[in-house]
């Protein structure tokens, strides 16, 4: 048995494991935050376990493509030097440093890191369309599942950009839970971010399992 084959295989198939775990825990936490029934330290303790709970799918979301080109490479699926993968994890480690770095920094001294990350997700989203769309027409070779993988992993990074969209409202919001108390109108701002976003997250999970799924049927 390869046993370093195997473990590589089991780490990604945690990927969505975790994915989608840390994507429900910070759905479920989000009912108290929204929650007008509880107190103001109670919905604000909600929205930090959410904010803590959403690190596993971001880091999630990082490492899917570092471990799934690594198993390509490795079963021969994908025809790359070692220099690639070494290439391909040094890259995702630095990213996924930096999306830590955005979640520890708060306020102006992570305004930048939260900017480079942004145009990393928008540079890895350009180039997973391009070698997916690549990879349908036979530019590059690669096998069908591989080249509709890295497209549904470019619609979940498209589909967490929109999210970051629809969540921008909710930010003053929070702002104003905290400085002033909870009040009708903060509430209803709250309640309609969350309202908005939920439905787009469901859709991130089908994602998720589509791609999962294309991981197991490896339909050539």
């Amino acid at each position: 048995m390869d046993t370093g084959l195997a473990l590589l295989t089991l780490l990604h198939i945690l990927i969505p494991i975790y994915w989608l775990g840390g994507d429900l825990g910070a759905f479920y936490s989000s009912r108290f935050m929204v929650d007008a029934k509880r107190s103001v330290p109670e919905r604000l303790m909600a929205l930090t376990i959410l904010n803590n709970i959403d690190m596993a799918p971001r880091t999630t979301l990082i490492l899917a493509f570092p471990t799934g080109f690594t198993l390509a490479v490795v079963k021969g699926w994908l025809q790359l030097p070692t220099s690639a993968v070494v290439a391909v994890w040094v890259a995702g480690l630095v990213w996924l440093a930096l999306a830590w770095t955005v979640h520890l920094k708060h306020g102006p001294a992570g305004k930048t890191y939260k900017q480079v990350d942004l145009a990393i997700r928008y540079l890895v989203l350009a180039a997973l369309l391009a070698s997916g769309v690549a990879g349908l027409i036979d530019i590059i070779a690669m096998p069908l599942f591989i080249a509709l993988k890295l497209l549904v992993l470019a619609f979940c990074i498209f589909i967490g950009l929109l999210v970051r969209r629809q969540l921008v409202p909710l930010f003053p919001a929070i702002i104003d839970l905290k400085q002033n108390g909870a009040n009708p109108e903060g509430d209803r701002a709250i309640k309609g971010v969350i309202a908005i976003t939920q439905p787009t997250v469901m859709t991130l999970w089908i994602a998720v399992l589509i791609a999962s799924y294309l991981g197991i049927a490896t339909p050539l």
